[in-house]
Protein backbone atom coordinates (compact mmCIF):
# COMPACT_ATOMS: atom_id res chain seq x y z
CA UNK A 1 0.00 0.00 0.00
CA UNK A 2 1.48 3.78 -0.43
CA UNK A 3 2.08 6.23 1.81
CA UNK A 4 0.21 8.92 2.19
CA UNK A 5 2.93 10.48 4.98
CA UNK A 6 6.17 9.50 5.89
CA UNK A 7 8.35 11.02 8.93
CA UNK A 8 11.92 10.21 8.59
CA UNK A 9 14.20 10.64 11.79
CA UNK A 10 11.82 14.43 12.61
CA UNK A 11 13.47 16.08 15.79
CA UNK A 12 12.10 19.52 17.38
CA UNK A 13 13.68 21.45 19.94
CA UNK A 14 12.40 24.14 22.27
CA UNK A 15 14.50 26.05 24.24
CA UNK A 16 15.68 23.70 27.00
CA UNK A 17 13.73 20.76 26.01
CA UNK A 18 14.51 18.20 22.84
CA UNK A 19 10.81 17.43 22.33
CA UNK A 20 10.87 15.32 19.72
CA UNK A 21 13.53 12.71 19.03
CA UNK A 22 14.80 11.09 15.56
CA UNK A 23 10.68 9.83 14.72
CA UNK A 24 10.24 7.88 12.15
CA UNK A 25 7.67 6.27 10.67
CA UNK A 26 4.45 5.95 8.22
CA UNK A 27 0.85 6.06 7.46
CA UNK A 28 -0.73 4.35 4.65
CA UNK A 29 -3.19 6.07 1.72
CA UNK A 30 -6.69 5.56 3.11
CA UNK A 31 -6.27 4.52 6.98
CA UNK A 32 -8.01 5.53 10.29
CA UNK A 33 -4.20 5.74 11.61
CA UNK A 34 -4.17 6.56 15.82
CA UNK A 35 -1.32 8.59 16.80
CA UNK A 36 -1.50 7.67 20.79
CA UNK A 37 0.81 8.51 23.72
CA UNK A 38 1.05 10.49 27.11
CA UNK A 39 0.34 13.87 27.45
CA UNK A 40 3.48 15.61 26.66
CA UNK A 41 4.53 12.28 24.12
CA UNK A 42 5.06 14.70 21.53
CA UNK A 43 1.70 14.13 19.21
CA UNK A 44 0.88 17.68 19.34
CA UNK A 45 4.18 19.21 18.19
CA UNK A 46 4.28 16.13 15.32
CA UNK A 47 1.26 17.42 13.96
CA UNK A 48 2.36 21.25 14.31
CA UNK A 49 4.89 20.17 11.99
CA UNK A 50 3.00 18.45 9.68
CA UNK A 51 0.57 21.22 9.28
CA UNK A 52 3.03 23.79 9.08
CA UNK A 53 2.55 25.45 12.75
CA UNK A 54 6.25 24.76 13.34
CA UNK A 55 8.47 25.40 9.97
CA UNK A 56 11.57 24.51 11.54
CA UNK A 57 12.61 21.23 12.39
CA UNK A 58 15.13 18.36 11.87
CA UNK A 59 14.42 15.31 9.30
CA UNK A 60 12.05 15.33 6.45
CA UNK A 61 8.35 15.29 6.53
CA UNK A 62 7.04 13.29 2.56
CA UNK A 63 3.89 13.17 1.52
CA UNK A 64 2.91 10.78 -1.13
CA UNK A 65 6.72 10.36 -1.92
CA UNK A 66 7.54 13.44 -1.86
CA UNK A 67 9.42 15.42 0.55
CA UNK A 68 7.56 19.45 1.99
CA UNK A 69 8.30 21.74 3.78
CA UNK A 70 5.68 23.94 4.37
CA UNK A 71 5.71 27.51 5.78
CA UNK A 72 2.41 27.83 7.49
CA UNK A 73 -1.35 26.14 7.84
CA UNK A 74 -2.30 27.53 5.18
CA UNK A 75 0.10 26.14 2.64
CA UNK A 76 -0.89 23.11 3.94
CA UNK A 77 -4.01 23.05 3.14
CA UNK A 78 -3.98 24.87 -0.19
CA UNK A 79 -0.44 22.92 -1.07
CA UNK A 80 -0.69 19.92 0.76
CA UNK A 81 -4.31 19.12 1.21
CA UNK A 82 -4.09 18.70 4.91
CA UNK A 83 -6.69 19.57 7.19
CA UNK A 84 -6.68 19.44 11.26
CA UNK A 85 -10.08 19.51 12.52
CA UNK A 86 -9.69 20.78 16.34
CA UNK A 87 -10.53 19.34 20.02
CA UNK A 88 -12.36 22.62 20.62
CA UNK A 89 -13.82 23.44 16.90
CA UNK A 90 -12.68 26.86 15.72
CA UNK A 91 -15.69 28.63 14.43
CA UNK A 92 -17.27 32.00 13.82
CA UNK A 93 -20.71 31.45 15.91
CA UNK A 94 -22.71 34.83 14.38
CA UNK A 95 -21.36 33.62 10.40
CA UNK A 96 -23.50 30.70 8.80
CA UNK A 97 -22.04 27.64 7.84
CA UNK A 98 -20.83 28.42 4.44
CA UNK A 99 -19.17 31.03 5.90
CA UNK A 100 -17.57 29.20 8.43
CA UNK A 101 -16.41 26.56 5.90
CA UNK A 102 -15.24 28.91 2.96
CA UNK A 103 -13.67 31.52 5.15
CA UNK A 104 -10.78 32.72 3.94
CA UNK A 105 -11.04 30.83 0.56
CA UNK A 106 -14.74 32.32 -0.47
CA UNK A 107 -15.71 31.63 -4.02
CA UNK A 108 -15.59 35.39 -5.65
CA UNK A 109 -17.57 36.85 -8.78
CA UNK A 110 -15.39 39.44 -9.48
CA UNK A 111 -14.37 41.48 -5.89
CA UNK A 112 -18.07 40.19 -4.24
CA UNK A 113 -18.34 36.65 -2.14
CA UNK A 114 -20.43 34.21 -4.22
CA UNK A 115 -23.13 33.52 -2.04
CA UNK A 116 -24.84 31.80 -4.15
CA UNK A 117 -21.61 29.10 -5.35
CA UNK A 118 -20.52 28.92 -1.64
CA UNK A 119 -23.87 27.75 -0.32
CA UNK A 120 -24.35 25.32 -3.70
CA UNK A 121 -20.82 23.78 -3.01
CA UNK A 122 -20.88 23.98 0.81
CA UNK A 123 -24.85 22.28 0.57
CA UNK A 124 -23.50 19.67 -1.82
CA UNK A 125 -20.46 18.63 0.76
CA UNK A 126 -23.45 18.79 4.00
CA UNK A 127 -25.52 16.39 1.85
CA UNK A 128 -22.33 13.77 1.35
CA UNK A 129 -21.56 13.89 5.28
CA UNK A 130 -25.46 13.25 5.99
CA UNK A 131 -25.43 16.34 8.08
CA UNK A 132 -29.36 17.54 9.12
CA UNK A 133 -28.30 21.35 8.91
CA UNK A 134 -27.73 23.42 5.87
CA UNK A 135 -24.78 26.03 4.40
CA UNK A 136 -27.15 28.81 5.24
CA UNK A 137 -27.64 27.65 9.19
CA UNK A 138 -25.88 29.90 11.97
CA UNK A 139 -23.48 28.56 13.37
CA UNK A 140 -24.50 29.48 17.03
CA UNK A 141 -27.44 26.91 16.39
CA UNK A 142 -25.11 24.14 16.14
CA UNK A 143 -25.04 21.34 18.47
CA UNK A 144 -20.92 20.33 19.33
CA UNK A 145 -21.41 16.80 17.00
CA UNK A 146 -22.89 19.35 14.64
CA UNK A 147 -19.70 22.06 14.35
CA UNK A 148 -17.73 19.16 14.11
CA UNK A 149 -19.27 17.99 11.05
CA UNK A 150 -18.63 21.80 10.19
CA UNK A 151 -14.66 21.48 10.46
CA UNK A 152 -14.66 18.24 8.35
CA UNK A 153 -16.67 19.87 6.13
CA UNK A 154 -14.28 22.35 5.67
CA UNK A 155 -11.75 19.97 5.17
CA UNK A 156 -13.57 18.51 2.00
CA UNK A 157 -14.05 22.00 0.78
CA UNK A 158 -10.58 22.27 0.77
CA UNK A 159 -10.23 18.76 -1.12
CA UNK A 160 -8.22 17.29 1.51
CA UNK A 161 -6.83 13.86 1.37
CA UNK A 162 -5.30 13.99 4.79
CA UNK A 163 -6.86 15.10 7.74
CA UNK A 164 -5.82 15.05 11.56
CA UNK A 165 -8.88 14.82 14.42
CA UNK A 166 -7.59 15.87 17.54
CA UNK A 167 -9.68 14.33 20.25
CA UNK A 168 -13.20 15.00 18.13
CA UNK A 169 -15.61 13.32 20.43
CA UNK A 170 -14.60 14.51 23.64
CA UNK A 171 -17.80 17.03 23.73
CA UNK A 172 -20.12 15.09 21.81
CA UNK A 173 -22.89 12.27 23.06
CA UNK A 174 -23.19 8.92 21.62
CA UNK A 175 -25.13 9.57 18.71
CA UNK A 176 -22.96 12.06 17.59
CA UNK A 177 -20.31 9.94 17.94
CA UNK A 178 -21.70 7.05 15.74
CA UNK A 179 -22.87 10.14 13.11
CA UNK A 180 -18.83 10.77 13.33
CA UNK A 181 -17.81 7.21 12.85
CA UNK A 182 -19.63 6.88 9.60
CA UNK A 183 -18.86 10.00 8.38
CA UNK A 184 -15.01 9.02 9.16
CA UNK A 185 -15.80 5.22 7.48
CA UNK A 186 -17.40 6.83 4.15
CA UNK A 187 -13.70 9.45 3.94
CA UNK A 188 -11.70 6.04 4.43
CA UNK A 189 -13.67 4.08 1.83
CA UNK A 190 -13.14 7.63 -0.69
CA UNK A 191 -9.07 7.24 0.32
CA UNK A 192 -9.03 10.06 2.50
CA UNK A 193 -6.37 9.59 5.36
CA UNK A 194 -7.38 9.95 8.54
CA UNK A 195 -4.65 10.12 11.42
CA UNK A 196 -6.73 10.18 15.05
CA UNK A 197 -5.62 11.54 17.85
CA UNK A 198 -7.52 10.12 21.08
CA UNK A 199 -7.47 9.17 25.11
CA UNK A 200 -10.66 7.00 24.94
CA UNK A 201 -8.60 3.72 23.64
CA UNK A 202 -12.66 1.62 22.90
CA UNK A 203 -12.37 4.27 20.07
CA UNK A 204 -9.39 3.74 18.58
CA UNK A 205 -10.46 -0.24 18.26
CA UNK A 206 -13.95 0.58 17.01
CA UNK A 207 -12.45 3.29 14.25
CA UNK A 208 -8.82 2.70 13.43
CA UNK A 209 -6.51 0.05 11.31
CA UNK A 210 -3.26 1.08 12.97
CA UNK A 211 -1.75 2.85 16.01
CA UNK A 212 1.49 4.13 16.10
CA UNK A 213 2.90 5.09 19.88
CA UNK A 214 4.93 7.98 20.99
CA UNK A 215 6.56 8.02 24.57
CA UNK A 216 9.04 10.85 25.79
CA UNK A 217 9.63 12.54 22.47
CA UNK A 218 10.22 9.17 20.73
CA UNK A 219 8.70 6.26 18.65
CA UNK A 220 7.82 3.45 20.64
CA UNK A 221 6.08 1.11 17.58
CA UNK A 222 3.55 0.88 15.29
CA UNK A 223 0.53 -1.80 16.32
CA UNK A 224 -2.02 -3.25 14.17
CA UNK A 225 -5.65 -2.68 15.85
CA UNK A 226 -6.90 -5.92 15.06
CA UNK A 227 -4.15 -8.04 16.46
CA UNK A 228 -3.43 -6.22 19.42
CA UNK A 229 -5.18 -5.63 22.99
CA UNK A 230 -6.04 -2.61 25.16
CA UNK A 231 -2.83 -3.93 27.64
CA UNK A 232 -0.68 -4.12 24.69
CA UNK A 233 -1.82 -0.57 24.15
CA UNK A 234 -1.40 0.74 27.23
CA UNK A 235 1.99 -0.77 27.91
CA UNK A 236 3.67 0.73 24.89
CA UNK A 237 2.32 3.88 25.83
CA UNK A 238 3.22 4.12 29.60
CA UNK A 239 5.83 1.95 29.64
CA UNK A 240 4.27 0.10 32.64
CA UNK A 241 1.21 -1.58 33.36
CA UNK A 242 -1.81 0.95 34.52
CA UNK A 243 -5.13 -0.22 34.85
CA UNK A 244 -7.59 1.57 32.24
CA UNK A 245 -10.77 1.21 34.32
CA UNK A 246 -10.93 3.58 37.73
CA UNK A 247 -11.00 0.63 40.50
CA UNK A 248 -10.53 1.90 44.02
CA UNK A 249 -7.34 1.13 45.96
CA UNK A 250 -8.78 1.17 49.60
CA UNK A 251 -12.09 0.89 51.21
CA UNK A 252 -14.13 3.51 51.21
CA UNK A 253 -14.04 5.75 54.24
CA UNK A 254 -17.30 7.44 53.75
CA UNK A 255 -19.40 8.31 57.41
CA UNK A 256 -23.01 9.11 57.88
CA UNK A 257 -21.98 12.98 58.33
CA UNK A 258 -23.83 14.87 55.77
CA UNK A 259 -21.33 17.66 54.64
CA UNK A 260 -23.33 19.07 51.92
CA UNK A 261 -27.00 18.96 51.37
CA UNK A 262 -28.93 20.09 48.19
CA UNK A 263 -32.21 21.16 48.24
CA UNK A 264 -34.98 22.09 45.51
CA UNK A 265 -32.24 23.79 43.66
CA UNK A 266 -33.31 25.22 40.48
CA UNK A 267 -31.36 26.71 37.78
CA UNK A 268 -31.83 29.53 35.17
CA UNK A 269 -33.64 28.82 31.89
CA UNK A 270 -34.81 25.51 33.22
CA UNK A 271 -31.76 23.68 33.00
CA UNK A 272 -32.23 21.95 35.75
CA UNK A 273 -35.17 22.03 38.18
CA UNK A 274 -36.07 21.28 42.05
CA UNK A 275 -32.64 19.18 42.26
CA UNK A 276 -31.93 17.20 45.92
CA UNK A 277 -28.95 15.52 46.89
CA UNK A 278 -26.45 15.04 49.69
CA UNK A 279 -23.15 14.46 50.12
CA UNK A 280 -21.35 13.04 53.06
CA UNK A 281 -17.72 12.92 54.59
CA UNK A 282 -15.31 10.85 52.91
CA UNK A 283 -17.48 10.38 49.76
CA UNK A 284 -16.26 10.18 46.26
CA UNK A 285 -20.00 10.91 45.08
CA UNK A 286 -20.49 10.32 40.98
CA UNK A 287 -22.85 12.29 38.68
CA UNK A 288 -23.38 10.15 35.27
CA UNK A 289 -25.92 12.13 32.38
CA UNK A 290 -25.47 12.39 28.76
CA UNK A 291 -24.12 15.67 27.54
CA UNK A 292 -26.79 18.41 28.28
CA UNK A 293 -28.61 16.32 31.22
CA UNK A 294 -27.48 19.81 33.26
CA UNK A 295 -24.72 18.52 35.52
CA UNK A 296 -22.18 20.79 34.92
CA UNK A 297 -24.86 24.00 35.43
CA UNK A 298 -25.49 22.68 38.37
CA UNK A 299 -22.03 22.46 39.63
CA UNK A 300 -21.46 25.48 38.49
CA UNK A 301 -24.86 26.85 40.77
CA UNK A 302 -23.79 25.02 43.77
CA UNK A 303 -20.58 26.47 43.23
CA UNK A 304 -21.77 30.10 43.19
CA UNK A 305 -20.73 30.78 39.37
CA UNK A 306 -24.17 30.66 37.56
CA UNK A 307 -26.99 32.42 39.06
CA UNK A 308 -30.46 29.83 40.51
CA UNK A 309 -33.86 30.63 40.46
CA UNK A 310 -34.03 28.95 43.22
CA UNK A 311 -33.07 26.37 46.19
CA UNK A 312 -30.60 26.56 48.63
CA UNK A 313 -27.45 24.77 49.59
CA UNK A 314 -26.46 24.28 53.15
CA UNK A 315 -22.54 23.42 53.87
CA UNK A 316 -21.65 21.94 56.97
CA UNK A 317 -25.20 22.64 58.65
CA UNK A 318 -25.09 26.72 57.29
CA UNK A 319 -27.56 27.54 55.11
CA UNK A 320 -26.52 29.40 52.00
CA UNK A 321 -30.11 30.52 49.79
CA UNK A 322 -29.63 30.62 45.95
CA UNK A 323 -30.67 34.67 45.80
CA UNK A 324 -26.86 35.02 47.66
CA UNK A 325 -25.01 32.43 46.61
CA UNK A 326 -21.10 33.49 45.02
CA UNK A 327 -18.13 32.26 44.32
CA UNK A 328 -16.49 33.65 47.56
CA UNK A 329 -19.71 32.50 49.76
CA UNK A 330 -18.80 29.08 48.55
CA UNK A 331 -15.17 29.40 48.67
CA UNK A 332 -15.40 30.31 52.07
CA UNK A 333 -17.75 27.71 52.95
CA UNK A 334 -15.11 25.45 51.85
CA UNK A 335 -16.41 24.27 48.24
CA UNK A 336 -13.95 24.46 45.26
CA UNK A 337 -14.19 23.54 41.53
CA UNK A 338 -12.35 21.91 38.89
CA UNK A 339 -14.34 22.85 35.76
CA UNK A 340 -14.65 20.71 32.64
CA UNK A 341 -13.25 23.52 30.10
CA UNK A 342 -9.46 23.93 32.34
CA UNK A 343 -7.98 26.03 29.61
CA UNK A 344 -10.87 28.75 29.52
CA UNK A 345 -11.95 28.39 33.13
CA UNK A 346 -9.52 26.70 35.06
CA UNK A 347 -5.77 28.95 35.14
CA UNK A 348 -4.89 32.22 34.38
CA UNK A 349 -3.05 31.53 30.86
CA UNK A 350 -0.78 34.09 31.22
CA UNK A 351 0.39 33.37 35.00
CA UNK A 352 2.98 31.08 35.73
CA UNK A 353 2.54 27.39 38.01
CA UNK A 354 3.30 28.94 41.13
CA UNK A 355 0.98 32.06 40.19
CA UNK A 356 -2.16 29.76 39.57
CA UNK A 357 -1.44 27.51 42.66
CA UNK A 358 -2.22 30.52 45.15
CA UNK A 359 -4.62 32.26 43.28
CA UNK A 360 -7.73 31.04 45.40
CA UNK A 361 -5.55 31.32 48.84
CA UNK A 362 -3.58 34.48 48.61
CA UNK A 363 -4.04 35.13 51.94
CA UNK A 364 -1.81 32.66 53.33
CA UNK A 365 1.15 34.60 51.17
CA UNK A 366 0.65 38.20 52.24
CA UNK A 367 3.43 39.75 53.89
CA UNK A 368 1.89 43.35 55.28
CA UNK A 369 -0.36 44.49 51.86
CA UNK A 370 1.99 42.61 49.56
CA UNK A 371 1.94 38.81 48.35
CA UNK A 372 5.55 37.00 49.15
CA UNK A 373 6.38 35.75 46.08
CA UNK A 374 8.72 32.96 47.84
CA UNK A 375 6.05 31.38 49.80
CA UNK A 376 4.11 30.88 46.38
CA UNK A 377 6.81 29.40 45.17
CA UNK A 378 7.48 26.78 48.36
CA UNK A 379 3.46 26.26 48.32
CA UNK A 380 3.55 25.35 44.33
CA UNK A 381 6.58 23.35 45.20
CA UNK A 382 5.29 21.03 48.00
CA UNK A 383 2.81 20.56 45.58
CA UNK A 384 3.99 18.98 42.24
CA UNK A 385 6.75 16.97 44.44
CA UNK A 386 3.76 15.16 46.26
CA UNK A 387 1.68 15.22 43.04
CA UNK A 388 4.64 14.19 40.49
CA UNK A 389 4.22 17.04 38.57
CA UNK A 390 6.25 17.05 35.13
CA UNK A 391 7.92 18.90 34.34
CA UNK A 392 8.51 19.99 37.75
CA UNK A 393 8.76 23.91 37.29
CA UNK A 394 6.68 26.23 39.43
CA UNK A 395 7.73 29.16 36.94
CA UNK A 396 6.57 27.59 34.10
CA UNK A 397 3.49 29.15 32.06
CA UNK A 398 0.48 27.08 32.80
CA UNK A 399 -0.94 26.99 29.41
CA UNK A 400 2.10 25.61 27.87
CA UNK A 401 1.48 22.46 29.70
CA UNK A 402 0.35 18.80 29.10
CA UNK A 403 -3.46 18.46 29.99
CA UNK A 404 -3.11 16.15 32.80
CA UNK A 405 -0.29 18.46 34.20
CA UNK A 406 -2.68 21.24 33.77
CA UNK A 407 -5.29 19.26 35.70
CA UNK A 408 -2.91 18.44 38.49
CA UNK A 409 -1.89 22.55 38.92
CA UNK A 410 -5.52 23.32 39.29
CA UNK A 411 -5.71 20.67 41.91
CA UNK A 412 -2.91 21.95 43.46
CA UNK A 413 -4.76 25.32 43.81
CA UNK A 414 -7.86 23.64 45.96
CA UNK A 415 -5.61 21.61 48.01
CA UNK A 416 -4.00 24.69 49.20
CA UNK A 417 -7.11 26.21 50.03
CA UNK A 418 -9.19 25.18 53.42
CA UNK A 419 -11.59 23.35 50.49
CA UNK A 420 -12.94 20.13 52.07
CA UNK A 421 -15.81 19.76 49.37
CA UNK A 422 -14.18 19.48 46.10
CA UNK A 423 -15.94 18.98 42.63
CA UNK A 424 -14.34 17.64 39.68
CA UNK A 425 -16.21 18.06 36.12
CA UNK A 426 -14.79 15.56 33.54
CA UNK A 427 -11.31 15.02 35.81
CA UNK A 428 -9.94 13.36 33.15
CA UNK A 429 -11.03 14.80 30.05
CA UNK A 430 -7.98 14.92 27.03
CA UNK A 431 -5.96 13.44 29.98
CA UNK A 432 -3.84 10.15 29.19
CA UNK A 433 -4.17 6.85 31.19
CA UNK A 434 -0.88 7.03 33.07
CA UNK A 435 -2.31 10.22 34.47
CA UNK A 436 -5.69 9.23 34.88
CA UNK A 437 -4.16 6.67 37.08
CA UNK A 438 -2.39 9.66 39.58
CA UNK A 439 -5.46 11.26 39.67
CA UNK A 440 -7.72 8.76 41.18
CA UNK A 441 -4.94 8.02 43.68
CA UNK A 442 -5.01 11.48 44.26
CA UNK A 443 -8.62 11.52 44.57
CA UNK A 444 -8.18 8.36 47.01
CA UNK A 445 -5.72 10.35 49.54
CA UNK A 446 -8.08 13.30 49.67
CA UNK A 447 -11.08 11.32 50.98
CA UNK A 448 -8.84 9.10 53.38
CA UNK A 449 -7.84 12.66 54.91
CA UNK A 450 -11.63 13.56 55.26
CA UNK A 451 -12.92 15.31 52.12
CA UNK A 452 -15.60 14.23 50.12
CA UNK A 453 -15.57 14.96 46.25
CA UNK A 454 -18.01 15.05 43.90
CA UNK A 455 -17.27 13.69 40.35
CA UNK A 456 -19.14 14.28 36.91
CA UNK A 457 -17.69 11.95 34.16
CA UNK A 458 -19.12 11.03 30.75
CA UNK A 459 -17.31 8.28 31.32
CA UNK A 460 -19.03 5.24 32.59
CA UNK A 461 -15.73 2.68 33.30
CA UNK A 462 -14.95 6.30 35.43
CA UNK A 463 -17.96 6.92 37.25
CA UNK A 464 -18.84 3.51 37.65
CA UNK A 465 -15.22 2.28 39.34
CA UNK A 466 -14.37 5.80 41.49
CA UNK A 467 -17.60 6.39 42.75
CA UNK A 468 -19.61 5.27 46.32
CA UNK A 469 -22.76 6.18 44.92
CA UNK A 470 -23.56 7.41 41.58
CA UNK A 471 -26.52 9.81 40.90
CA UNK A 472 -27.89 9.75 37.24
CA UNK A 473 -29.15 12.77 35.29
CA UNK A 474 -31.35 13.23 32.49
CA UNK A 475 -32.59 16.08 30.22
CA UNK A 476 -32.08 18.80 33.87
CA UNK A 477 -33.93 15.82 36.76
CA UNK A 478 -32.36 13.26 38.71
CA UNK A 479 -33.71 9.84 37.08
CA UNK A 480 -31.97 7.93 39.44
CA UNK A 481 -29.46 7.60 42.84
CA UNK A 482 -28.18 4.47 43.10
CA UNK A 483 -26.27 3.47 45.85
CA UNK A 484 -25.78 -0.40 45.77
CA UNK A 485 -22.65 -1.24 43.83
CA UNK A 486 -24.28 -4.23 42.35
CA UNK A 487 -26.35 -1.17 40.24
CA UNK A 488 -23.23 -0.05 38.58
CA UNK A 489 -23.71 -1.66 35.53
CA UNK A 490 -23.14 0.71 32.22
CA UNK A 491 -26.84 -0.99 30.71
CA UNK A 492 -28.77 0.43 33.70
CA UNK A 493 -26.92 3.66 34.11
CA UNK A 494 -27.70 4.15 30.10
CA UNK A 495 -31.31 3.34 30.73
CA UNK A 496 -31.61 6.26 33.37
CA UNK A 497 -29.47 8.31 31.68
CA UNK A 498 -31.89 8.27 28.22
CA UNK A 499 -34.65 9.07 30.62
CA UNK A 500 -35.82 5.95 32.55
CA UNK A 501 -36.71 6.48 36.26
CA UNK A 502 -35.73 4.72 39.30
CA UNK A 503 -39.25 5.36 40.56
CA UNK A 504 -41.25 4.16 38.02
Amino acid sequence: MAKAVEFVKINKRFPGAHVLKDISFSVEEGEVHALLGENGAGKSTLLNILHGVYPEYEGDVLLHGKKVVFRDPNQAIVEGKISKVHQETLVVKDLTVGQNVTLGYEPKKGLLIDFGKMHREVNAILEELNCTFKSETLVATLTSGQMQMLAIARALYHHSTIISLDEPTASLTFREVDALFEVIRKLKKNGVTVLYVSHRLEEIFQICDRASILRDGQYITSLNIKETTHEELIHAMVGRDVAAVASRLRPSPQTDEVVLKVENLTGLDDKFRNINFELHKGEILGFYGLVGAGRTEIMRGIFGADRLMGGTVTIHGKKIPASWNTTKALREGGIGLIPEDRKTQGFLNLSTNAENVAISSLEKYMTGIFTDEKKKIKNAERYFEEMDVHPRRVDYLTVNMSGGNQQKVILARWMSTEADIIIFDEPTKGVDVAAKAEIYRLMEDMVAEGKSLIVVSSELPEVMGISDRIIVMHEGDITANLTDKNDFVEDTLLKYAIGGNQDA
